[in-house]
């Protein structure tokens, strides 16, 4: 991606500043000690199960076939969808279609550390992940030898970026109309000793994934599903994690992706509900617009015949 040359681009191996700071010198217990208060409330007044309040909306990106905006407190991510379009370079006739996945992160977005404009490994593990869990929901064998892209970027991270990316790239897909099973929900965690962080915020991921204890249960879970189908589309977990933790974890991840279906549902059904609006309104004035031709057309025929 090429640089903004309108803008101060610090040196690729900068250090963000905040590094220097009280909180980032702090150990890994003081960090797990501030997680909880005395009501075991987290930071942002939120409860272990409760997840961040969501804001989705669609038809962003006015050159992308469709696309979507979700909002989750400060983690804020953009999804663009394009037409298909003819597979790149392919040899042989493929029966099925391909989905294209691109995932960048703002070089603004980390708190930790600021992102450099190449792809790096993070980027490209999440763009893989989300390729593997759209697959199972779009219905590929309609555009055989074709394939779909889909481009995430994230503006601003605090916190499940991949489950909130699988959500605005089924959102995307769907305002796009691409044929699909059933929407794709995805929902995650961060497992913290004996303590289940449903929708983690950054820190919450930071700590999990810095346990000094390997014995410990720790590490973050992500899952995408199919909510009507009953179906798991897609699963990764990063750290280490008991077997009674990990089915518990999945019992809740299932229910946050259930949960999070009537908001799309509601999006959804608002935008073709606005589109019949648009298009009657449209037609209402095509036809006040015929009526007034008519009219004219009759007043100029009075004219000739008068002449």
């Amino acid at each position: 991606m090429p640089q903004d040359y309108r803008r101060f681009n610090g040196p690729e191996d900068s250090i963000s500043y905040k590094c220097f700071t009280k909180n980032y010198l702090k150990t890994y217990d003081e960090l797990y000690n501030e997680l909880l208060d005395d009501k075991e409330l987290r930071k942002d007044g939120r409860a272990l199960s409760e997840a961040r309040s969501m804001f989705a909306t669609t038809q962003v990106v006015t050159q992308a076939k469709g696309s979507a905006y979700i909002e989750r407190n400060n983690t804020k991510i953009i999804c663009a969808v394009f037409d298909p379009r003819e597979i790149p370079h392919q040899n042989e006739f493929s029966q099925l279609g391909q989905i294209f996945c691109e995932v960048k992160f703002a070089p603004f977005s980390c708190p930790r550390r600021r992102r450099p404009h190449a792809p790096d490994t993070e980027e490209k593990a999440m763009s893989a992940a989300l390729r593997k869990a759209l697959e199972p929901a779009v219905c590929r064998h309609l555009f055989p030898n074709y394939q779909v892209d889909v481009f995430i970027y994230i503006l601003e991270h605090d916190g499940a970026c991949l489950a909130n990316a699988i959500n605005a790239a089924g959102l995307a897909l769907a305002d796009a109309a691409v044929p699909m099973y059933d929407i794709i929900t995805a929902s995650s965690i961060a497992v913290i000793g004996n303590k289940i962080f449903v929708d983690p915020t950054e820190a919450e991921e930071h700590i999990a994934l810095t346990s000094p204890d390997s014995d410990t249960s720790h590490g973050i879970i992500t899952m995408s599903m199919l909510p009507e189908l009953k179906q798991i589309s897609h699963f990764t977990h990063i750290g280490y994690v008991d077997a009674e933790s990990l089915t518990q974890a999945m019992d809740i991840l299932e229910k946050e992706c259930t949960d999070i279906v009537p908001h799309v549902q509601k999006i959804l059904v608002g935008n073709l509900v606005k589109g019949f609006e648009q298009r009657k309104k449209i037609d209402q004035e095509a036809k006040e617009r015929e009526k007034l031709l008519n009219a004219k057309m009759e007043e100029w025929k009075t004219l000739l015949n008068a002449g």
